[in-house]
């Protein structure tokens, strides 16, 4: 059943006069909450769904989790946090299907999906095809075909999308994005981005454990095993791997091989290392730098490759066609080739991430004495950037002839650079004792709030995205398809992969 288009629209246009701020963004009182569901409860689904409950804007309706038993854990954590919200007092499915087949009668309007990454598309899907707007999680998708089917649809139906890469609403990453789109560095061809992922089981390991257990092991109690493979191939579920089994964990993350967590490095459920990170990681260039479409791309480096696993470590090229400038008007941007690292190198446990060559960096090293662990350097003709961690927290800037690195807000040169995306107030950084406590300092505030006043028809409006979301369509599709581009590539590596997205 279709959710009211007459309610959506009252909600979206209706003008009051007293004002909230939530993101950033000023919220009139007096309107009726939007019914939220959440597909996804725990881990990143619980930071996900409870900042937008903190705004006062929404009301949730129902929540949804294959694992039945992490609907105990999340009323144990809220009251733990102080949220008032008891979670008993709405229907809790374990098929988002299911629950979406209600999504008349509960009055969904909006809807969280923090799931696996092969559910985010068919999830996100049928809801906005109910005209439900939807908060996706990073990757947006996980194969091209999706992307192009998630698009359709969501221009088709005029819903309001955000994907879950945070980091966009930092005021640091915002400013970055300024200074670069200045054209400070002059013609940037060259870009380096590197993760500290993946920091669960993936390579060969992997695919043995599976090919040797074909019949699978007993699916956990409150686990609906088919409503989590959702439109996954059926398969015997696998349940941990036993004392003994040595793989690489430096998060603690457990034994598990599919559930909790540890399906990412499966070609199945996830993206690997590239659609869990690229989305922060390469923000900043693909905002900063305007990047557009893959023309080729090229696993230049792997390790580990096999049929069931993302691989251990592999550096892909992705080369981004010459464009013209949307911010500059007439002003032609050169092609730039961005190459990607990931895997950790378990000989080197102090310098545990795969990073580029030092002598590309050696101003780097001058300046913070080590290339840090995650980040991503842009590399223009007049100087470069460097971002100094996943979401953008710091960055710095050295123009050439500078010996040193300084930070983006301080820099002398970057400073003259006009003001031109809004900031979202709740998103700030923060350090603490010289190191950026951004990911633990509820830094994402203002990109769910952005969401909630988007729904109100309320906030900033982005002309780089066309939205009041700065991680809207406008902006996620072709920066996803640059993402998935690279993992087809992983599959074939040392070929020269050409990509057109129109054929």
């Amino acid at each position: 059943m279709n959710i009211s288009a007459s309610r959506r629209n009252f909600i979206r246009g209706l003008v009051g006069a007293s004002t909230f701020a939530i993101g950033g963004c000023a919220c009139p009182f007096g309107r009726q909450k939007i019914k939220l569901a959440a597909v996804g409860v725990n881990r990143k689904g619980y930071t996900d769904w409870t900042p937008m409950l903190k705004t006062g804007f929404v009301e949730i309706v129902a929540l949804c989790d294959a694992d039945y038993t992490q609907r105990e854990a999340v009323a144990q954590k809220l009251a733990q946090d102080g949220i008032n919200f008891d979670i008993y007092s709405v229907p809790f499915y374990t098929d988002y299907r299911k629950m979406l087949d209600d999504a008349g009668i509960l009055g969904i309007e909006a809807m969280t999906i923090s799931t696996p990454d092969h559910v985010h598309a068919p999830a996100a899907i049928l809801a906005m095809q109910q005209g439900i707007h939807v908060y996706v999680q990073k990757p947006l998708v996980r194969t091209l075909w999706e992307l192009d089917y998630f698009n359709r649809t969501a221009r088709e139906n005029g819903v309001i999308v955000q994907m879950g890469n945070q980091g966009s609403a930092l005021d640091s990453m915002r400013r970055c994005t300024e200074v670069l789109q200045s054209g400070i560095l002059g013609d940037v061809t060259e870009v380096h981005v590197w993760t500290n992922r993946a920091i669960w089981p993936q390579g060969k390991m992997v695919e043995k454990w599976v090919k040797d257990h074909p019949k699978g092991d007993s699916v956990r109690s409150g686990l609906n095993w088919d409503a989590w493979l959702a439109t996954a191939k059926s398969r015997p579920f696998l349940d941990k791997y036993p004392a003994g089994v040595k793989f690489y964990d430096p998060w603690n993350l457990g034994s598990n091989i599919y559930h909790t967590f540890a399906w990412r490095g499966f070609h199945d459920f996830g993206a690997g290392a590239f659609g869990d990170m690229a989305c922060h990681t390469m923000n900043l260039p693909f905002r900063g730098l305007e990047l557009g479409g893959v023309s080729d791309a090229e696993c230049i480096a792997i390790e580990e490759k096999n049929d069931i696993a993302f691989p251990k470590k592999s550096v892909v090229k992705l080369n981004y066609k010459a464009r013209m400038s949307k911010v500059r008007p007439g002003v032609k941007l050169p092609a730039v080739s961005l190459f990607w690292y990931d895997g950790y190198d378990e000989s080197k446990p102090s310098q545990s991430a795969m990073k580029p060559n030092a002598d590309i960096m050696p101003k780097v090293i001058r300046t913070f004495g080590a290339i840090p662990n995650t980040g991503c350097y842009i590399v223009g003709s007049k100087g470069a950037v460097l971002m100094q961690d996943d979401y953008g927290s710091r960055c710095a800037i050295a123009l050439d002839g500078e010996e040193k690195f300084v930070d983006i807000f301080t820099h002398e040169a970057a400073k003259a650079v006009p003001r031109s995306i809004p900031f979202c107030v709740g998103s700030k950084r923060t350090v603490a004792d010289g190191k950026s406590t951004v990911e633990m300092s509820g830094f994402a505030e203002g990109h769910y709030g952005e969401f909630v006043n988007a729904i109100r028809g309320e906030g900033n409006w982005y002309e780089q995205t066309h939205s009041r979301c700065f991680s809207d369509i406008e902006y996620c599709i072709p920066q996803m398809e640059g993402i998935l581009v690279g993992c087809v590539a992983q599959q074939l590596p040392g070929k020269k992969l050409n990509w057109c997205a129109k054929s």
